[in-house]
């Protein structure tokens, strides 16, 4: 599965931030912000090839957010509170010029995303592929 590779390369990448510490540099904290993003955006398309080879295609499934609530239902993810809030975070990257936003991803990257996207990881590897 394609789009799982490319997740699972996402995820190598973004664990790459967990060695990091501050003060970050500009360049440092935007690249680890785009690291999130880069992973989330992998991460839903993989459990949306998945979901629909899995039959579940005949839900409207194309947004990130039906992607998440389907996947919940599916039990291919199992704290649906954390990818609401991994989402919210995506869609505040576009404001991550502000540091403050872009040091909340970081953080909230390291203390809780890195764990939810592994979680995905394994739970594919297990019980989708």
């Amino acid at each position: 599965m394609k789009k799982y590779d490319n997740f699972c390369r996402a995820l190598h990448n973004l664990k790459e931030i967990e060695s990091r510490q501050p003060p970050y540099d500009t360049i440092t904290q935007t690249g680890m912000v785009s690291l999130f993003e880069i992973c989330f955006e992998q991460s839903w398309k993989a459990m949306k090839e998945l979901l629909e080879y899995s039959g579940y295609s005949e839900h409207k499934i194309d947004s990130p957010r039906a992607i998440i609530k389907m996947a919940y239902q599916a039990g291919m993810i199992q704290d649906e509170d954390v990818w609401v809030d991994a989402l919210h975070d995506r869609n505040n990257v576009a404001h991550s010029y502000n540091e403050a936003i872009a040091l909340s991803i970081i953080r909230a990257s390291k203390e809780r995303y890195i764990a939810m996207f592994e979680a995905l990881q394994q739970e594919l590897a297990q019980n989708w592929l």
